[in-house]
């Protein structure tokens, strides 16, 4: 396979991949040609509707999910496991965050931060995985959800949305909840696993700041009240709700400020 002629191009050639290995493999692939100047142009190239997946984990509407089987060792599968399947979908996020978007008149600077996300959720798929198999498992074991693909489709059409609904709401509730299961599994005797996710979650504080960065930058240019367009955003496109305690010493290293979030828990 020839080389990818644009940064578009790379990202949708992730996109088309099913098998996790080589998606992990192309996202450090193009992530470094890319920083080294291999790849200059950003280019413009139509993403999936939908990334190409392997045929297992089997994917279900996320209340459709079957119970959890219980026991400490397959509980701890059972975490990784999703885990491992967010993170496969953030690889896909990021690089179709650079696609989606390449003709929106974004600078440079916006393709630097998605594509630095794709390569870091890449490393965490890894090593999610490799976990897995210390635990006698695999990815593709257990079913998995679609909901956040479900949120990526809703936000196709613009990157503000996409901006807060992605980063900005469901990634930063990571923020809220990985220092929990960090303690959970060292209490748990899993220092490994509690490692890992630490690792994950102090780079989540960087990845929620490039969505607060982005999302800014647009409702700049659009004139726009970055925190009420936020709001209404929220409201209009996110069926849950938005749910304290907050982490608000992460959110707040990432830029977030509380008057992002803390009205619509009160709403």
């Amino acid at each position: 396979m020839s080389p990818p002629a644009t940064l578009a191009d790379a990202a949708c050639r992730v996109l088309n991949e099913p098998d996790p290995g080589e998606k992990v493999r192309l996202s450090h692939l193009y992530a470094t040609a890319w920083r080294d100047g291999n790849i200059v142009e950003i280019g413009d190239c139509a993403p999936p509707a939908r990334p190409a997946r392997p045929a297992c984990p089997v994917l279900t509407r996320p209340g459709d999910m079957p119970k959890r089987t219980k026991g400490e060792h397959q509980g701890r599968v059972n975490l990784i496991h999703a885990i491992a399947h967010i993170e496969l979908n953030a690889i896909d996020l990021g690089w179709d965050a650079v696609a989606r978007f390449a003709g929106a008149g974004l600078p440079r600077a916006y393709f630097d931060d998605w594509v630095q996300v794709a390569e870091d959720e890449a490393r965490h798929f890894t090593m999610l995985r490799a976990r897995l198999l210390d635990l006698g498992a695999d990815y593709g074991d257990l079913p998995a959800h679609d909901g956040l693909w479900e949120a990526a489709a809703n936000t196709a059409d613009d990157v503000l949305a996409r901006m807060a609904l992605l980063p900005m709401l469901l990634e930063a509730r990571g923020l809220d909840t990985t220092p929990a299961t960090v303690a959970r599994l060292d209490a748990n005797g899993d220092p490994q696993t509690a490692t890992i996710m630490a690792e994950i979650g102090e780079d989540e504080v960087r990845h929620v700041a490039a969505g607060v960065r982005w999302f800014e930058h647009v409702c700049g240019q659009r004139g726009l009240s970055a925190a009420a367009t936020f709001h209404d955003l929220v409201r209009a496109r996110f069926k849950g709700r938005v749910k304290p305690p907050f982490n608000i010493a992460a959110r707040t290293r990432a830029g977030m400020a509380r008057d992002y979030y803390e009205p619509l828990a009160h709403a």
